[in-house]
């Protein structure tokens, strides 16, 4: 009688025992571009001549904008500061075609 309870026993609560667990990991590269502004469209994109070629860049929800140094600029400053010819360096999310911008950093002071 104990062997059959004692069976019993085991056989509900194995499966628990040996479940497996299951984990799923993303991983976010944040990455740098950097070159001058050809094209600029405020809150969509930004086009840079980089050494490789043209290369287009979408923005984020948010982008922060800032200086070399790292200070903020506000939005007058960058109205007057992000304009085509200017070198900037851009933070990016994403891979290929399908990048985000959510930081851009001019290259002066």
């Amino acid at each position: 009688m104990k062997k059959l309870l004692l069976s019993m026993a085991l056989a509900v609560v194995a499966p628990f025992a040996w479940a497996q667990v299951s984990e799923t990991t993303t991983t976010t590269t944040t990455t740098e571009g950097s070159g001058t502004i050809t094209e600029y469209t405020p809150g969509s994109r930004i086009v840079l001549k980089e050494t490789s070629g043209p290369r287009t860049y979408r923005f984020g929800k948010t982008v922060t904008y800032v200086t070399r140094s790292g200070k903020v600029l506000d939005s007058d400053v960058v109205k007057t500061k992000i304009r085509v010819g200017v070198p900037v360096r851009v933070h990016y999310v994403g891979t290929g075609d399908n990048v985000m911008v959510d930081r851009v950093i001019v290259d002066e002071d």
